[in-house]
């Protein structure tokens, strides 16, 4: 059965902290709160834990997972960032917003296989510092079955995903409780490929 602890998302006790890194660590899935929604948390660096996350929310393996950071420079492990990126990030992060950019070379095989790979910096202690004990980055990818609405709450995740994640941690409604909205900044203008709570006319002029 999985195990669910409290946690204040913007004051998280070390305890909570350090159950939820050994977990991911381990190769195991967490349910974290996010600045958006509820989050499916995983090593992005552990292949097994990664087809984990595809199992649970039944979804495609030929698309990509998002990735939370820890600190908006650890960007560099796993994407090549353009001008571009970077001057969206500079105005929307910490924030909703995910941007795409090619990977860097020597990813293990199960990242290389993603043409491109969204990061984001979120608005949120606890997954910040989750991902920088981790070593700087997550799977962020929302807590529910591909195609459902994104959980809000705990209790939201748990009845779409139950005893097939490891650990959820319970920080109570989400604040802003919109997907973030991801743009593909491989090209000279942003291209959205879903807009969330960022809306369009925020990305004309970054």
């Amino acid at each position: 059965m999985s195990r669910v602890v409290n946690v204040n998302p913007e004051c998280p006790s070390l305890d909570v902290v350090k159950e939820a890194v050994k977990v991911l660590r381990d190769g195991g899935i967490v349910v974290i709160p996010t600045d958006t929604v509820y989050g499916l948390a995983a090593d992005p660096f552990n292949e097994d834990a990664v087809k984990r996350v595809y199992e649970v929310k039944e979804r495609s393996r030929s698309k990509p997972l998002p990735i939370l950071l820890g600190e908006a420079h650890h960007a560099f492990k796993l994407v090549k960032p353009t001008q571009l990126f970077w001057s969206l990030a500079m105005k929307h992060w910490p924030g909703p917003l995910t941007l795409v950019a090619d990977p860097v070379e020597g990813l293990p095989g199960h990242l290389r296989r993603w043409e491109g790979i969204g990061v984001r910096l979120p608005n949120c202690t606890l997954c910040r510092v989750i991902a920088r004990k981790l070593g700087g980055a997550i799977i962020g990818t929302s807590a529910n079955i591909s195609g459902m609405e994104s959980p809000r709450t705990a209790a939201q995740a748990m009845s779409m995903l139950g005893d097939q994640v490891d650990l959820y941690l319970d920080g109570g409604p989400t604040f802003l409780g919109v997907s973030s909205t991801v743009v593909d900044t491989r090209g000279e203008e942003p291209r959205i490929i879903r807009e969330g709570y960022i809306r369009r006319e925020a990305l004309a002029a970054p």
